[in-house]
């Protein structure tokens, strides 16, 4: 049974882990295949860009509630099972801690 600091621990590492694969840059050449980007052009006249995803990848892609359930399956994988998984697992939580914080900072 996992105690309550590994499972914030792990939360915080499929938090961060999540939030790599739906939205930040550095894996946007992974997701690029499974959208389609269109300009379009507002009321105001302004191009914004419009992301459909394309099929059942696009869409779990682009759904963090399906990417986080698979993000905390391979968190647990590498804490229980992978030797030396756990210091990925931590690396993970302390990312995951730091951008809460920094979200949370960049509100004040």
């Amino acid at each position: 049974m996992l105690s309550i600091v590994e499972f914030f621990l792990l939360a915080l590492a499929s938090f961060r882990l999540t939030r790599l694969i739906v939205r930040d840059y550095i894996l946007e050449w992974m997701r690029r295949p499974f959208f389609n980007v269109k300009l379009v052009t507002n009321d105001q006249g302004v191009e914004e860009e419009w992301v459909e995803p394309k099929g059942f990848i696009g869409e779990g892609l682009s759904c963090q509630w399906c990417v986080g359930v698979w993000s905390s399956v391979i968190m647990v994988i590498f804490y229980l099972i992978v030797p030396y998984g756990e210091w990925l697992v931590f690396v993970f939580a302390l990312a995951g801690l730091q951008s809460i914080l920094y979200a949370w900072t960049d509100r004040l």
